[in-house]
């Protein structure tokens, strides 16, 4: 029997989507592969029904850097409401508890928000995806159960406060991965003694990218109305999503053995650690690893595109 053929169009590339607001990050991800007839698309990590912003989506080879974006530094802008507590510390939810807020000044919020800067420990909330004993926290929560959670460890490179319009106030937030926004919001409302969640969020930063490469589905509806061509030219190559890392070029010989998943020694290495990897010619090979004996070992190598 020959290979069953796969439908669709072997397309690389990286969409820095800018996600609508009420839909899930799965069902416009199927929405942008049906309009690109793409073959392989997976996203870097979902965002909340109710947030929008940056949803990088990964094309063919572009998927086997994904974990890398998943990892990434994230930059959000949130609005904040103060004396409502809900149960999904955001405005879907059901109100559990409401109290005055009128007593609480910008100075207050600045100087709590302080308490949340560096390495804090956070519990992840009831409604998330994490996952209990093979289920996720989410659907225990909509049947009334509530389970133990361990504390993760995140940073909080920033969080800034930027429009004060009680009781909503905007802020500006800087963290690693792994961070609930959700949950900052709430911890911030016991410590102001009035509750609080989320009303809004928008991520304006994965990894590298910033807000101003996103595209709108508008935007790509209308590419998709144009030509395959038009679509295509929405998307950037994978290596500008390792921006960052230090950049390693090999010869042709080089580049073939690393290609066999073989290790491939090169004399004064620049660096140690994870590379983006070029032909001399500039072409992208992929991720390498450079290891304390100067050799290069493949970590995650591109195929044909």
């Amino acid at each position: 029997m020959g290979q069953r053929h796969k439908n669709g169009r072997n397309i690389t590339g990286i969409l820095l989507l800018n996600k609508p607001i009420g839909i899930t990050s799965n069902t416009i991800l199927q929405q942008v592969k049906r309009l690109y007839k793409a073959q392989k698309v997976g996203h870097t990590g979902s965002l909340d029904p109710l947030a929008t912003g940056m949803l990088p989506l990964c094309f063919g080879e572009a998927t086997k850097i994904s974990t890398y974006l998943l990892d990434a530094d994230k930059h959000y802008q949130v609005r904040v409401r103060l004396g409502i507590t809900t149960t999904t510390a955001d405005m879907e939810g059901d109100i559990v508890e409401t109290a005055p807020w009128q007593h609480i000044s910008k100075i207050q919020i600045r100087n709590l928000l302080k308490n949340f800067e560096g390495e804090i420990e956070q519990l992840p909330p009831m409604y998330s995806a994490v996952k209990h004993k093979g289920e996720r926290l989410y659907n225990l929560a909509r049947q009334g159960i509530e389970v133990e959670r361990t504390p993760r460890r995140i940073t909080i490179y920033s969080v800034k406060l930027l429009e004060w319009e009680p009781p909503e106030f905007d802020l500006d937030l800087r963290c690693s991965k792994g961070t609930y926004v959700r949950t900052l919001a709430e911890d911030l409302g016991k410590l102001a003694g009035c509750g609080a969640h989320v009303n809004a969020l928008h991520r304006v930063g994965v990894g590298p990218y910033q807000e101003a490469n996103m595209v709108s589905t508008e935007a790509i509806e209308a590419a998709a109305r144009t030509s395959l061509e038009a679509l295509d030219a929405l998307l950037l190559p994978i290596e500008t999503a390792l921006e960052h890392w230090p950049e390693l070029r090999v010869s042709e010989a080089s580049a073939f053995y690393l290609k066999q998943g073989q290790a491939v020694l090169i004399p004064k290495t620049p660096t140690q650690g994870l590379v983006r990897l070029f032909t001399k010619s500039g072409i992208f090979l992929g991720i390498g690893n450079i290891t304390d004996d100067g050799k290069v070992q493949p970590k995650r190598i591109l195929g044909k595109r």
